[in-house]
Order: structure tokens, then C-alpha cells, then sequence
């Protein structure tokens, strides 16, 4: 065999060999926990958030007369009726009895007080909507509160699966009733007595004995 040949053939090898490489490259495939992906999606919540709370901001100028409290938590609220008297508000294991309405931010009901029925929540220790979680726990009884809520706060991309959209904002009015120690709730209760924290909170009935496990 000459060079001339020697040569021809070890071109192609080297053509077929890299032809080859490249192919399988590109069959690999791609994470998408990879650092531009996860970058991309987070750009998206930003803006999606900074759309929410354009429109949360519009519904606050829309009415000045209202006196908006920005929270820490990123919801805003103003009072409807407030409490001077007492200072104790709602903490970690108090039985909270309210009521409450959601709007959209039209106004539009979505849920009525009476749709949802009297509330019996035990703080921090149920499933519920993340904003009125951290909402209730700054109202003293008797208090009624109006809150708007962007949808990471809310029902978040999945909406309620029922009448919440996806990522939706919420106007949220809540009246917390009265709140008590479990224990002392535990002796008010008649027996078998269930109390429920209603659709399109999403969290389990209480009893008399589920309180004190």
C-alpha cells in the first residue's frame, strides 16, 4: 500500500470518527436543571410577580381614601373595622373562628362568606392559603381586614382547581370572630361536635380529639 493510500484512508477514518462523536453529542440530553434554565424560570416568576403587583398597585390608587399597609410577607391590607382595646393577636396553636370572602380584583365574588361558612382554623398547624396564614396571625378579635394577595400568596399556578384561576390575585375580606388556647377551645365544644375549615381552603376537619393529639 503507498503513502498516497495510507493518507486517503486515514482521512476518512478521522472524517467518519468525528462525524460520529458529533452525532452522539447531540443525542445527549439536556438538563433542565441546567444553571440558564433555572435563571429563565426564575425571570419569569419576577415578572410575573411584577405584573401581579402592577395590578395590586392600580387597585390601590384606584381608592386613596383606603389606607394600604404594605406586610413584610408581600400582601397589602387595610382595616375595615379595627380593635384599639386589645393587643393579643392569633399565634401558633390558638383555635381562630372566622369568616371570609374572595373577590378577584374587579371586585367580582368568587367565594362568599356564605359559600365558605364559618371558619375553625388551628394556627399554623393547617393547610390554608399562605397569605391568610400570615394575615390572620396580625388581626384582634373582632378586627375585619380586606387583603390583596399576589398568587404566589394565594393559589399559586394551579389555582384551586375549581373557581381560583391560574395565577390569579386575590382581594380576600376577613372578620376574625374570636380566637381561644386549644384548650380552652377543647372544653367550649360539645362532643362530636365537627368543625371544618371550608373550600377552597385546603385543610383537614377538626374534632374535640383531633385538637389534643
Amino acid at each position: 500500500m503507498n503513502y498516497s493510500k495510507i493518507i486517503l484512508i486515514a482521512f476518512f477514518a478521522t472524517v467518519l470518527f468525528t462525524s460520529c462523536k458529533q452525532h452522539q453529542e447531540a443525542r445527549r440530553p439536556v438538563s433542565q436543571s441546567s444553571g440558564s434554565f433555572m435563571k429563565q424560570s426564575i425571570a419569569r416568576n419576577k415578572k410575573l410577580i411584577a405584573g401581579e403587583e402592577d395590578q395590586i398597585d392600580a387597585v390601590i390608587k384606584s381608592n386613596p381614601a383606603k389606607k394600604y399597609i404594605a406586610s413584610k410577607k408581600g400582601y397589602w391590607y387595610y382595616y375595615e373595622s379595627r380593635n384599639l382595646t386589645d393587643s393579643l393577636t392569633p399565634k401558633k396553636g390558638d383555635i381562630a373562628l372566622f369568616d371570609y370572602e374572595i373577590k378577584d380584583l374587579k371586585g367580582n365574588v368568587i367565594y362568599s362568606q356564605e359559600e365558605l361558612q364559618p371558619q375553625v382554623y388551628k394556627v399554623d398547624k393547617q393547610e390554608i392559603m399562605m397569605g391568610l396564614r400570615d394575615g390572620i396571625k396580625l388581626m384582634r378579635k373582632t378586627e375585619k381586614v380586606n387583603f390583596l394577595f399576589t398568587s404566589h400568596m394565594g393559589y399559586g399556578f394551579h389555582g384551586d382547581n375549581n373557581k381560583i384561576g391560574t395565577n390569579q390575585p386575590l382581594f380576600c375580606t376577613v372578620t376574625l370572630r374570636d380566637f381561644m388556647p386549644e384548650s380552652k377551645y377543647n372544653e367550649q365544644i360539645q362532643p362530636n361536635t365537627v368543625a371544618k375549615v371550608n373550600t377552597p381552603i385546603k385543610a383537614k376537619s377538626i374534632t374535640k380529639d383531633s385538637l389534643t393529639n
